[in-house]
């Protein structure tokens, strides 16, 4: 094999690769991973987010979802829902419904850990950026 037809499959092989391994979101979290919206998405309403979480995660068999607009004001929230049996370590499949008025404006979707005692240890949170279509 000449290296030129080396490189070249090298290149190829390289470059599928790349292609078929799943791209790192940036909103994976040891406890919560997000399926949508992906990070820089464009949303519109109603706005379905999905994913799953640890059941440690979730408190009575949900956790809020925010929407969040540049300012940090909220434009909409929605519990997320367990899909299954929440009580566990396990991740535990989950879906949120976020309605709002039209804006095409940049926004941040936030995925907190339900923390009912309040206290700051307890707390955690995932962030998302996206881009809110009209």
């Amino acid at each position: 094999m000449s290296l030129r037809t080396a490189l070249l499959l090298s290149s190829t092989l390289i470059i599928t690769a790349c292609a078929a391994a799943p791209a790192r979101q940036p909103t994976d979290h040891p406890n919560i991973r997000v399926h949508a919206p992906t990070a820089n998405a464009p949303v519109s309403s109603p706005l379905t987010v999905t994913g799953e979480a640890r059941g440690t995660w979730y408190f009575e068999a949900s956790f809020p979802v925010k929407l969040l607009d540049a300012e940090g004001q909220i434009i909409a929230s929605a519990p997320a829902q367990a899909q299954g049996e929440w009580m566990t370590e396990e991740f535990v499949p989950f879906s949120a419904t976020l309605t709002f008025g039209a804006r095409d404006q940049d926004a941040t979707l936030v995925l907190e850990k339900d923390n009912p005692s309040g206290l700051p240890e307890h707390a955690a949170q995932v962030t998302i950026p996206v881009s809110l279509a009209p």
